[in-house]
């Protein structure tokens, strides 16, 4: 199911409705039932990312053999972001960073240390403003432009991977992530690391949903998450699991 179809298939049936409601009479009301079939599909679509609905995104890999992906969202922070690899190098573990340009003034070295640790680094916007899905395909441009800038002045490499901010897809920046030629990289197992939930409740939470391909998402902005990253990797070492990168997992490029 994706919006072409969708929309497709929604123009079918009003066309249907609409010449039974002219051939045969039936009730004009009929006519607001696919609108309401096509609101809901649209809301589902652009919300849950593994839908495919607008754009394509990697979500996991279809590989049996016992390997995993660590991907976080929202840093680069100063308290955490540095905590988070200082873990992940006990484990020798890599993990794919999606930053938020607007985070990386002043914590250039943060990123440095994250290239120089072998972790790739992804783009989650530039502002990641709560308004955001609401730009323009231009301005889902600016956003990935800046951000793209802003990492490469530091790091000398131009990322390939896009995170949505949200996870929500809609056309404007279905079309603009295509247009720069981004791989969209979601998830299959959402830690909710930001909600109220315990660090106990959000690793049992990821520990249940731990298997082969699976594309794990955190974020590097609290001490919970920094316990929850101990807990999975402590677990992931425990229970024959490898560590790997997004793009190992997915064969695909972080950078140009």
């Amino acid at each position: 199911m994706t919006f072409k179809s969708t929309r497709n298939n929604f123009i079918i049936a009003i066309c249907v409705l609409g010449l039974s409601h002219i051939l045969f009479g039936i009730n004009p009301v009929w006519l607001l039932l696919p609108g309401a079939v096509f609101l809901i599909l649209i809301v589902y679509g652009s919300a849950i990312i593994q839908a495919n609905f607008f754009a394509e995104a990697y979500c996991h890999s279809h590989t049996k053999q016992k390997a995993i992906a660590l991907s976080f969202d929202d840093g680069p922070n100063r308290e955490y972001t540095p905590q988070a690899l200082a873990i992940l190098a006990q484990y020798n573990a890599p993990a794919t960073f999606f930053v938020v340009g607007k985070n990386i003034p002043g914590n250039e070295s943060i990123l440095k240390k994250m290239d120089a640790d072998g972790h790739s680094i992804g783009n989650h916007s530039y502002t990641h403003s709560f308004f955001i899905d609401f730009k323009s395909a231009q301005g889902f441009r600016n956003e990935l432009n800046r951000t793209t800038e802003a990492v490469f002045r530091v790091i000398g490499k131009r990322m390939k991977l896009f995170r949505p901010p949200y996870g929500v897809t809609t056309p404007h920046l279905a079309k603009a992530s295509n247009a720069l030629n981004y791989n969209i990289i979601g998830w299959n197992i959402r830690s909710f690391d930001t909600t109220g939930n315990s660090a106990q409740t959000i690793f049992r939470r990821v520990q249940r949903q731990i298997k082969p391909g699976a594309i794990i998402l955190f974020h590097d902005t609290s001490d919970k998450t920094i316990q929850v990253l101990k807990q999975t990797l402590h677990y992931a070492h425990e229970n024959g699991y490898k560590i790997v990168s997004v793009e190992e997992l997915l064969q695909i490029n972080a950078y140009e």
